[in-house]
């Protein structure tokens, strides 16, 4: 077992490059797709939270239900879009780093989105009238919300970011697991089971657990330095 760990160990750092390019096209389509993600979900969500309409609670259920969308039904719309026969399949962005965002920023969006409307929808509740008596308009509000909530919201960002390292259904689809062009930690990681070297598989999964380590602490590290 252990001589199987040192050999998978040897394999990875023989990798360097690759390793390396795989580890920077993860964090690249990963955090990118959180960022997009965020830029749409964070001000919808927050809206949602303080408006009262009529199929609010109708919106609410959908928005609940798409946090489970599942990522291969993901993928397999964005290929039949962006496929040669698709409508969209002009763009030729296919089997790129630019549609394995689209997917993880579609697959993101809802549990961002979501979150953020539960925690302000909270803060909304306990500051409404103060906001209200004091002639704040609804972006105004929103924007005064999303910063007096901006601690709770960076556990949402990191839950975002959590889902889009560990997704392989949609990414796989879309982006074909190309050597040295479209190929993730988790698809690399399906290909290494594949083949039935499922040591190195297993080594792939500790860096990329790693990887989601090393990301919370930075995060967490900044939410100290700001707060304090």
């Amino acid at each position: 077992m252990l001589d199987a760990f040192l050999y998978s160990i040897n394999n990875i750092l023989s990798l360097e490059n690759a390793l390396i390019n795989i580890i920077f096209l993860t964090l690249k389509v990963s955090i990118s797709s959180v960022i997009i993600a965020s830029l749409i979900a964070l001000p919808i969500g927050s809206l949602i939270a303080i408006s009262n309409f009529r199929s609010k609670k109708i919106i609410v259920i959908i928005l609940n239900a798409l946090m489970g969308l599942p990522p291969v039904v993901v993928g397999l719309i964005i290929y039949l879009l962006f496929s040669r026969a698709g409508p969209l399949g002009e763009l030729g962005i296919l089997f790129t780093p630019e549609i394995m965002i689209l997917a993880q920023t579609i697959l993101v969006l809802p549990i961002i989105c979501a979150l953020t409307r539960q925690i302000i929808e909270d803060i909304w509740q306990e500051y409404q009238e103060q906001l209200i008596s004091l002639g704040i308009k609804k972006y105004q509000a929103t924007l005064t919300l999303l910063w007096d909530a901006r601690f709770s919201l960076i556990t949402v960002l990191l839950a975002g970011l959590g889902r889009a390292l560990s997704e392989v259904g949609a990414v796989l689809i879309v982006g074909g697991n190309i050597d040295g062009v479209t190929r993730v930690m988790t698809t690399a990681i399906t290909l290494e089971t594949s083949k039935g070297d499922l040591s190195l598989a297993l080594n792939l999964g500790l860096i990329l657990i790693f990887l989601i380590i090393v990301l919370n602490a930075i995060i967490f590290a900044i939410k100290e330095l700001t707060s304090s």
